[in-house]
């Protein structure tokens, strides 16, 4: 196999010498630019290297020929603007239950998305084919693959890794720079992110933290506010600590809670407004007067951030798609993709507005194998358009909607409340199931408890009356679709993998250096930062450990977390967050950081 690898090679240096169009994946742009030969030492995906002499595998026969598709690619032509829009756990056929629906409601058979679809992404963790929203957004985010859990990181080797080349053991768990990160830092562009979630859950927290733990909110969510965000709109309001609010006070970040007229009518640069405790309320379950829709935060980060001289980066999350579809309830499923493809609609009308914006919307995995047709239907396939999505059309609540409804209600009032929001009219044994629910006064109602909250019970329901089936509660691995526009039309097309997503954006905002040089750069082992000086940690608090340089009369004191630190008293920033792994026991730091002592 050698000769043709050999030949295959040859072929694409020799066209990387005489076309400036094509883009070399993980080489510096100015290789191509300027018409010089790519090194025979390597070649790219994402921003991994492969080593040629590393070839003999059989199994790099697959990588090599993948990696020659990704070598040769069409012009991209930078963008002042790129917005990313992520339906969590949106699989293919919750967009064909959004068309039926919205077609049965007279709003017409096509999505906002549907006129920019252009292809699939298969996303998957560094060692399984099915992924977590974690290292499924960080593969998006960084364009490097990580395990189930991880945050913005490098992922540890296994030997299930299904691109063993692409894995790095010296790398394991040091934090990886994301594409919000070199947006802000490299272009001085404006970055936001809006999300219907929690700030600090796994696809947000992609984009502006980075840890091996996803549910370590203690040290996500102080990552994300010393990032130095311009917007952030979502849910989280407990999650706010008061160092976090000292530095936005620092920094000039206006925090908004709960006041969506604050929000709306914000007229300044820097704004956190954030709703709810934790998550916002499903979309047809919240109070439009009190809580915003997806649609309404994504017009108002757009119109913010547009402001900036330099352009700006937002990311958009339908974030409880994912979470209906775990919950296997199809009204909350369907009604929050159409919540997240109104926000599309938004930003796709800004994009082609302005002229200069480039838009990627793409799942970042599956979920629950949903299936418009269930074997529970006799002759599904015969059913109408109105014997399949009529009952679900006239359902007002999701399944928890339903529950915060029932939850201290008398029992005598269950049937007409849940005729009135879902004109479903109960059996005596449905009512009977809802009464026997585990959180509904103990589930010693009637006697015994059937196991179940009365979310559960009430998505059952739901679903003996429609005509949707569902495989699993969990995550799945089919590839999700792929939408893209682009002014001069340089879009993303085909079947593609999710770190050729994340390369295409590095394209399309023009960085100076990949996302892996700059990794490089700003999160540098605090060992070798400060060689040669006195550098030791303080874990007196152990959530947030402080590093200790001294060097002569000079004491430097960052704190995990912080992109502040301390030099002889006086407060400076360090340019990127200091990241702490307790896994390694290191600081991950930018080295310049030693030129201040």
């Amino acid at each position: 196999m050698g000769w043709f690898f050999e030949r295959k090679l040859r072929k694409l240096r020799k066209l990387a010498q005489v076309n400036t169009s094509i883009c070399v994946i993980g080489v510096p742009k100015k290789c191509t630019q300027k018409k010089l030969p790519i090194p025979n030492s390597f070649v790219s995906l994402g921003t991994q290297t492969l080593k040629y002499k590393q070839m003999k595998k059989i199994t790099l026969l697959f990588t090599l020929l993948f990696t020659c598709v990704l070598l040769i690619a069409q012009e991209v032509r930078p963008t002042r603007n790129l917005i990313v829009m992520i339906p969590d756990g949106a699989s293919v056929s919750v967009y064909s239950a959004a068309r039926w629906l919205n077609h049965l409601n007279g709003l017409g058979h096509q999505l906002h998305v549907d006129p920019f679809l252009t292809g699939t992404v298969s996303t998957f963790a560094s060692n399984a084919p099915i992924a977590d929203s974690a290292p499924a957004g960080s593969a998006f985010a960084t364009g490097v693959l990580s395990r189930t859990g991880n945050i913005g990181i490098h992922g540890a080797p296994s030997s299930n890794d299904i691109f063993p080349e692409l894995m790095d053991a010296s790398r394991a768990n040091q934090p990886a720079a994301t594409i919000l990160e070199a947006a802000r830092i490299q272009r001085g562009m404006a970055v936001g992110m809006v999300v219907t979630c929690e700030f600090t859950h796994a696809t947000p927290a992609s984009f502006a933290a980075h840890h091996h733990n996803r549910g370590n909110r203690t040290a996500i969510a102080p990552q994300i506010a010393f990032n130095n965000l311009d917007v952030l709109f979502g849910g989280g309001n407990s999650l706010v600590s008061e160092a976090m609010k000292q530095h936005f006070r620092h920094n000039g970040t206006t925090l908004i809670q709960n006041d969506r007229a604050a929000m709306l009518h914000y007229t300044g640069n820097r704004v956190w407004a954030l709703f709810g405790e934790m998550a916002l309320p499903y979309d047809i379950d919240r109070d439009p007067d009190l809580v915003p829709s997806l649609a309404e935060m994504t017009e108002k980060a757009i119109e913010i951030l547009s402001r900036h001289e330099n352009g700006f980066f937002l990311m958009v999350e339908g974030s409880m798609v994912d979470w209906m579809a775990h919950a296997n309830d199809p009204v909350g499923m369907i009604t929050e993709f159409l919540a997240f493809d109104k926000a599309v609609g938004v930003a796709m009308d800004f994009a082609k507005r302005d002229g200069n914006t480039a838009v990627l919307v793409m799942s970042d995995h599956g979920n629950s194998g949903f299936s418009i047709g269930s074997n529970r239907s006799p002759a599904y396939q015969t059913l109408s358009l109105e014997s399949i999505f009529g009952t679900l059309s006239q359902i007002t609540r999701t399944s928890q909607g339903m529950e915060a409804l029932l939850i201290d209600a008398e029992p005598d009032d269950f049937h007409a409340i849940f005729l009135r929001y879902t004109n479903i009219d109960l059996t005596d044994e449905e009512v009977q199931s809802l009464l026997a629910s585990s959180n509904f006064r103990g589930g010693t109602h009637l006697g015994e408890s059937n196991g179940r909250r009365l979310s559960q019970n009430i998505t059952r329901i739901y679903n003996t009356h429609t005509c949707f089936g569902f495989t699993t509660t969990g995550h799945t691995g089919e590839e999700v679709l792929l939408a893209s526009f682009h002014p001069q039309d340089d879009i993303l097309r085909g079947h593609v993998l999710n770190i050729q997503v994340n390369a295409y954006m590095q394209r399309v905002l023009d960085l100076p250096t990949t996302l892996q040089e700059l990794t490089d750069k700003i999160f540098v082992r605090h060992t070798d930062v400060f060689s040669g000086m006195n550098a030791t940690i303080d874990r007196a608090n152990p959530d947030f450990p402080v590093l200790v340089v001294t060097r002569g009369e000079n004491t430097m004191r960052i704190t995990a977390f912080s992109s502040v630190g301390i030099l002889n008293g006086r407060t400076f920033d360090i340019g990127s967050v200091a990241v702490y792994m307790e896994r390694s026991g290191y600081f991950y730091l930018p080295k310049s950081l030693r030129e201040k002592l």
